[in-house]
């Protein structure tokens, strides 16, 4: 019998393609999984996808922002699985009016977007959405763990949070939030007995980075190229590259006694130095 058989799982930002890797494994281990997203459609066709295997699927609409939705989303789940036993932090995302279109300043023309030219609306939202995403979901269903005596919260924080990437200086700020913040919660949870970590993805194609990464002709851009310069093992995650911290990490029989890490996987990037 599998650890996560009976688990009562929710993850947030669950039709990104990474996330939707981690709710299919769990799925696959006999978990009830509650797939919170924004989009209705996406939702609906994840939920398909991924229920009638051992355990069970469930698109739940909410916005991670919306304390009153999340709310809702909590009372849905409950009275469809029961208490949350798991949760995993996984909505967040970038917003192009919040990043700059050259590295440096020195590179900045008059047709690009410079660091004063950031819209700061677009930069506070999406530094709202990578850690105010995490707080409120947390705050919310860690209540049921309070209850419960255990439970296992998992945030997504990224390469980023380390050193911060160019062009994407709101996207970097809140994913740095992340690593702080799971820290803390760490020691908050600590005699509640609820394990609090996260795992750092490297760099994985996704839906939101696609353009980023590959051009019209199918071909790595010079961003792309950069980062394989940088990554010892010399390609881009796969999103199965994943599941095997993250099932040691949610499960209290293998990692009982780690709380508050924020575990890279990263194909080396950050062990290089450059030279």
């Amino acid at each position: 019998m599998s650890y996560f058989e009976g688990k009562n799982v929710v993850v947030t930002g669950g039709t990104g393609i990474l996330c939707k890797a981690m709710a299919e494994f769990l799925v696959k281990e006999g978990a009830n999984v509650a797939v919170l997203s924004r989009g209705e459609e996406a939702g609906l066709s994840v939920e398909e996808e991924l229920s009638g295997q051992l355990g069970k699927c469930k698109f739940i609409q909410c916005d991670v922002l919306d304390e009153d939705s999340v709310k809702n989303a909590k009372k849905n789940f409950n009275e469809t699985f029961g208490t949350c036993n798991i949760l995993i932090n996984g909505a967040g995302g970038n917003n192009p009016k919040a990043s700059t279109t050259f590295e440096t300043h020195t590179d900045a023309t008059v047709e690009g977007q410079g660091f004063k030219d950031l819209d700061l609306k677009s930069f506070s939202k999406t530094m709202d959405l990578n850690f105010m995403g995490t707080v409120i979901p947390t705050q919310i269903f860690a209540e049921d763990m309070v209850d419960d005596g255990n439970g296992t919260i998992l945030n997504i924080s990224s390469m980023s949070a380390f050193a911060p990437m160019t062009k994407v200086p709101a996207y970097s700020a809140g994913k740095a939030s992340i690593n702080n913040f799971t820290q803390w919660l760490a020691v908050y949870y600590g005699e509640a007995n609820i394990r609090v970590n996260a795992i750092a993805p490297g760099f994985f194609i996704t839906k939101q980075n696609h353009d980023l990464l590959i051009d019209s002709n199918g071909k790595y851009t010079e961003r792309a190229q950069k980062i394989l310069n940088n990554t010892p093992m010399n390609r881009f995650g796969d999103p199965q590259d994943l599941i095997g911290p993250v099932k040691w990490l949610l499960n209290d029989e293998e990692s009982n006694f780690v709380t508050g890490v924020v575990v890279p996987i990263d194909g080396g990037f950050m062990a290089y130095s450059g030279v």
